[in-house]
């Protein structure tokens, strides 16, 4: 969300500080806002040296930009930064926050007198939490009212751009990039996460292909289970009947989900993102959706 907010802001409106990503310093041009990186991979940010960089770092645009309102792109490892700032130099702040991480949240507080301490700080001080479900914010109200803290919490659901993500584009030059000829196609576009219910898809497609013997099933994305994934898949015998396709370009993704036949949102808990539902139906994509727990082995 984040990333489109940039985009879309006024041109030099916003200064973005985050950490290092493969190929940053290639795709950076592309926002119309400054974007400072701090010297640590974006993945270290949550450690306490990427903490310390990253607030200082944070602390000091602050001081040089003396912005009027900072916004978290998520809960952790943002909110440390900006309620740094905010004490020190009464910048507010406003935290965008996902089903995920307020699931996590409300089972760390339940165990943990000291975050639950160090949640209640950040989100008792930000000046606004913004979900983007209904039922994301029904659940930040349940972590505020837990916290016993007093923010608001709207909502600003998920959508997508309707003249890029659109019915009946050209697949062919997806399909020969990814293998993906023949099928039909079951596709799941998200993180390689175990909350993300790609093995409880990949454990059904022996069932799957009992009825339909030539159904494959394409996972883009990149994480660090991958390779517990690949593991599994060979466990399971599917062989190409499971493909891992991982970064596939925000270029491609309307061509791809073109070139599916079903998408699965197969997340845990309900938190399959309503972006991804939008863009399937975009593509008038049937539309596989799993609620509730992962099922038992």
């Amino acid at each position: 969300m984040m990333g489109e907010l940039a985009l879309r802001y006024p041109r030099n409106t916003l200064v973005v500080s985050t950490g290092a990503y493969e190929n940053s310093a290639a795709s950076d041009p592309r926002f119309p806002q400054a974007i400072d990186r701090v010297g640590i991979r974006a993945t270290r940010l949550r450690t306490v040296q990427g903490l310390a960089r990253w607030t200082w770092r944070a602390g000091g645009l602050a001081k040089q930009w003396r912005p009027g309102f900072a916004w978290c792109g998520e809960l952790k490892p943002a909110g440390y930064p900006a309620r740094w700032i905010a004490a020190r130099q009464h910048v507010p702040y406003g935290i965008i926050v996902y089903g995920t991480e307020l699931l996590l949240i409300q089972e760390k507080i339940a165990r943990s007198r000291f975050k639950r301490g160090m949640a209640g700080s950040i989100i008792g001080n930000a000046a606004v939490i913004v979900a983007i479900s209904n039922w994301t914010a029904n659940l930040a109200l349940d972590v505020v009212t837990a916290l016993d803290v007093v923010v608001p919490v709207e909502t600003v659901p998920l959508g997508t751009t309707p003249s890029h993500f659109r019915p009946g584009l050209d697949t062919s030059a997806v399909r020969a990039k990814y293998g993906l000829n023949g099928g039909p196609w079951l596709l799941t576009v998200a993180r390689l996460e175990w909350h993300k219910g790609i093995d409880t898809v990949m454990r059904a497609m022996a069932a799957v292909r009992a009825g339909h013997p030539t159904a494959r099933y394409a996972i883009a994305g990149t994480g660090e289970r991958r390779a517990k994934f690949e593991q599994l898949r060979d466990e399971l015998r599917l062989g190409d009947a499971v493909r891992f396709l991982g970064a596939v370009p925000d270029a491609e993704l309307p061509a791809l989900y073109n070139a599916a036949d079903l998408y699965v949102g197969a997340s845990l808990r309900h938190l399959a993102r309503r972006s991804v539902r939008v863009r399937a139906r975009r593509r008038r994509r049937p539309l596989r959706w799993r609620a509730g727990r992962r099922a038992r082995r």
